[in-house]
């Protein structure tokens, strides 16, 4: 079975200077409604790793590609974050197993 249409998931991917993947780590696992996002931890991981910039994705299992309000919240505190951190957040994608949302492409990040 496919998690991506079981339980919801969040993942960040680190990338250096040049926008080249250092590294992808699974921030956290939740269930068939929601998970929790540490900022805490992903900027830990980007820290750790030296990230440049970081790519945040979860899944929505109910197949919706509608992002949440808490969605919205917690990119919007991520990527000012980040611009503490000079660890730029340069998208946020919701992901279903038909299709996918970015924060980027449509002007909200």
């Amino acid at each position: 079975m496919e998690t991506i249409e079981f339980i919801e998931t969040f993942k960040v991917m680190l990338l250096n200077r040049a926008n080249r993947v250092l590294g992808m780590m699974e921030i956290t696992t939740g269930g068939i409604s929601g998970t929790v996002a540490d900022p805490k931890v992903i900027f830990a991981a980007a820290l750790k790793s030296t990230a440049s910039g970081i790519i945040l994705s979860h899944n929505h299992p109910s197949g919706s590609l509608r992002p949440s309000q808490a969605d919205i919240n917690l990119t919007r505190k991520l990527k000012s974050a980040g611009e503490l951190l000079d660890i730029a957040v340069l998208d946020h994608m919701i992901l279903t197993s038909e299709s996918y949302f970015s924060f980027a492409d449509e002007g909200v990040i």
